[in-house]
């Protein structure tokens, strides 16, 4: 059975046929003939459709009796039917003034309809406060789950490729990738809350079709107050939120910034079926297709971001407790254990405030949100009539993004590898080398006679390295880590091989004059022969000789 079209489908100028988006190629090929379809193409099929699908509801219009009611309050506008009354805002709660309604441009060219009666969406309420029956939204909605009320909600679909900008934000590099969403919805309304909205999704996109004035009839319509600047912000910051567990993934890290931009992608603005109940604090939302619910909580929860200082010496007084309560576990005396404890924590707090510097941009701060419950990923369908549950658990479509790095000149799509077992092991190894260098050429200078070596003789350099390297470590072995990544790039059979940079090393006329000059001229030669007689004394003394 030929794939029905859908409106949010690019088409072939071949065949017709619907083209998905190669990532990689960033253009979209036909699955039939294998056309292609440039971004700039697809954006063009789509505003010409939205110019037809305008110009057919300013015809549709004259067809239909509507009014406007303007809130004093909240400013919501709330298009329905003439004989329909409304006395007060569903949103706040005040007084609605009654207009005429005559601007079909404020009308989006899709709509999803509405798959469930009002009796039904009170039912799904109903349901999830049986269910949840101990908390306080719950029992406070029970009472007044009648006054539930479906409006078609404003919103803007968002579907095509996304380019971005993602850093980790203890790095210092950032990484271009690109990514593809599929029908992300941005609400269009001020007096909406966007995290309760959120909650109720997705929706089944199958389902849109082109607007008509005749799916008003009976509901009511909720027009878009933002403006388009506003709009264009919340999709890129939406976009942002569904990619970052993405990115989090790749960057191996939970503080990351996602930059991202979605002019590329097709933005429709299209009606979604909602059942809607705002009572002060108290909102809950269903899903006028699926049958999702979506509570807010009435209590507001509070954040709290610790700076990055604050950090260290939090983490430096765990570990000097813990080192106390061990050594006061295996006998030792309390002053003594204070004393070695007082003793690690010196040392461990250079540790802690070098490791946690690399996020100086995590200052003290209270953020406060509100819970959003929902009634799970359960969502219902109507089969022959009746609400049945689906079968299948609805999804977002948002694809996994695709790494860009330039490789010999030109943009290629790559995979990132960054804490491999191979990169970790060989660090771990360097590590080990420099903390016991005077001890290993001692080992081959005496042949390997570990009777005759004695580890007094690099007491110095065990002083000096064993604060040095781990702190080393920190702040410039794991940034090197994730600031120059293992870059595979793609083969033509789809393999994947390690990309490995050309190093033109020279020897060249300035750099043998700094070497020289170095070894030679004061004050940096006294240093550097002092180093040189110090560390083979050092070694001399660790290899036993006498």
């Amino acid at each position: 059975m030929a794939e029905r079209n859908r409106i949010t489908d690019i088409h072939c100028p071949n065949c017709g046929g619907p083209a998905s988006f190669d990532i990689k190629k960033q253009e979209y090929r036909c699955g039939y003939c294998g056309g292609t379809v440039e971004i700039g193409e697809a954006l063009r099929q789509k505003q010409g459709f939205r110019e037809l699908q305008a110009g057919r509801l300013r015809e549709s219009v004259k067809n239909f009796r509507l009014f406007q009611a303007n809130c004093s309050g909240c400013g919501a506008e709330i298009v329905f039917e003439e004989g329909e009354a409304l006395s007060s805002c569903p949103f706040c709660g005040r007084s609605l003034v009654r207009t005429d309604y005559l601007h079909a441009a404020d009308m989006p060219e899709s709509v999803i309809p509405f798959a469930l009666t009002q009796s039904e969406a009170e039912a799904a309420l109903r349901d999830w406060c049986g269910r949840n029956r101990r908390k306080r939204e719950a029992r406070e909605l029970s009472g007044i789950v009648s006054e539930l009320r479906g409006f078609y909600l404003p919103y803007e679909m968002i579907r095509g490729p996304v380019h971005m900008q993602v850093s980790r934000m203890d790095g210092y590099r950032k990484y271009r990738c690109e990514g593809f969403i599929s029908d992300e919805f941005v609400n269009r309304s001020s007096q909406l809350d966007n995290l309760l909205l959120d909650g109720m999704e997705p929706f089944d996109t199958d389902k849109l079709v082109e607007f008509d004035f005749a799916y008003v009839a009976g509901q009511r319509v909720k027009t878009a107050d933002i403006q388009q600047a506003d709009v264009a912000l919340r999709a890129e910051e939406e976009t942002e939120t569904a990619y970052a567990p993405f990115v989090r993934k790749v960057l191996e890290s939970r503080a990351v910034e996602v930059d991202a931009d979605v002019s590329s992608a097709v933005r429709l603005p299209v009606l979604l079926p909602v059942y809607y109940i705002c009572k002060g604090d108290l909102m809950a939302a269903v899903n006028g297709q699926t049958g999702k619910v979506s509570v807010r909580s009435l209590k507001e929860s509070h954040y709290y971001f610790l700076p990055w200082w604050l950090k260290a010496i939090v983490a430096t007084a765990a570990f000097t407790l813990i080192c106390f309560l061990a050594f006061r576990a295996f006998g030792m005396e309390t002053a003594q254990s204070l004393l070695i404890s007082g003793i690690l924590s010196a040392f461990f707090i250079i540790v802690t405030l070098c490791l946690y510097s690399d996020t100086a941009r995590n200052d003290f701060a209270v953020e406060s949100g509100r819970e959003i419950y929902t009634s799970g990923e359960k969502t219902f369908v109507r089969e022959r009539g009746q609400l049945v549950p689906r079968d299948s658990i609805l999804m977002r479509k948002t694809e996994e993004p695709v790494f860009f790095e330039k490789l010999d000149g030109t943009e290629q799509p790559v995979v990132l590898r960054f804490t491999s077992p191979a990169r970790v092991i060989r660090m771990a190894l360097l590590c080990i080398v420099a903390l016991f260098l005077p001890v290993i050429v001692a080992l081959l200078i005496n042949g390997f006679d570990f009777q005759r070596l004695s580890l007094g003789g690099s007491a110095v350099w065990f002083c000096i390295a064993v604060p040095v390297v781990p702190i080393y470590l920190l702040k410039f072995g794991i940034v090197e880590l994730h600031d120059n990544p293992w870059t595979y790039t793609f083969t033509e059979n789809g393999k994947l091989r390690r990309y490995r940079k050309k190093h033109n090393f020279r020897v060249t006329w300035d750099g043998i004059k700094d070497l020289l000059r170095v070894m030679f001229v004061p004050p940096a030669s006294l240093a550097f022969w002092f180093g040189v007689i110090s560390f083979i004394v050092m070694v001399y003394l660790t290899a036993g000789f006498e």
